[in-house]
């Protein structure tokens, strides 16, 4: 049985836009700037080996290319070649920054490894 929550249907990431968006098959439309992404880069370069997710000041934000990872994540290419953060659909589901998730500053949330 799927979870709709978890399954995108869409994404959008024009090139030189600094925000992507995703919609989810129940129906709810995600929104990412670059910055959060990149600075919720979840590889152990990034974040480390344990310990939750946190927001990481720096690193280049324009995005070349979106990778799928199987069907159950996406790899993000940044413009300075890092390419090691495995985003699970699950992950972005709750790193969305859309007015009705990010109630408070989204630079401020951390998230637990699963």
């Amino acid at each position: 049985m799927s979870d709709d929550r978890h399954e995108p249907v869409e994404l959008r990431a024009p090139r030189g836009a600094r925000v992507m968006e995703i919609d989810w098959a129940d129906g709810h439309r995600s929104v990412y700037p670059h910055e959060l992404l990149r600075g919720f880069c979840p590889c152990a370069h990034c974040q480390g080996h344990e310990g939750p997710i946190a927001f990481v000041e720096g690193g280049d934000i324009e995005l070349d290319d979106i990778q799928p990872v199987g069907n159950y994540a996406l790899r993000l290419v940044w413009h300075d070649g890092h390419q090691t953060g495995i985003y699970s659909h699950r992950f972005l589901r709750s790193l969305c920054a859309c007015s009705s998730c990010a109630v408070e500053d989204p630079k401020t949330r951390s998230f637990s490894r699963e």
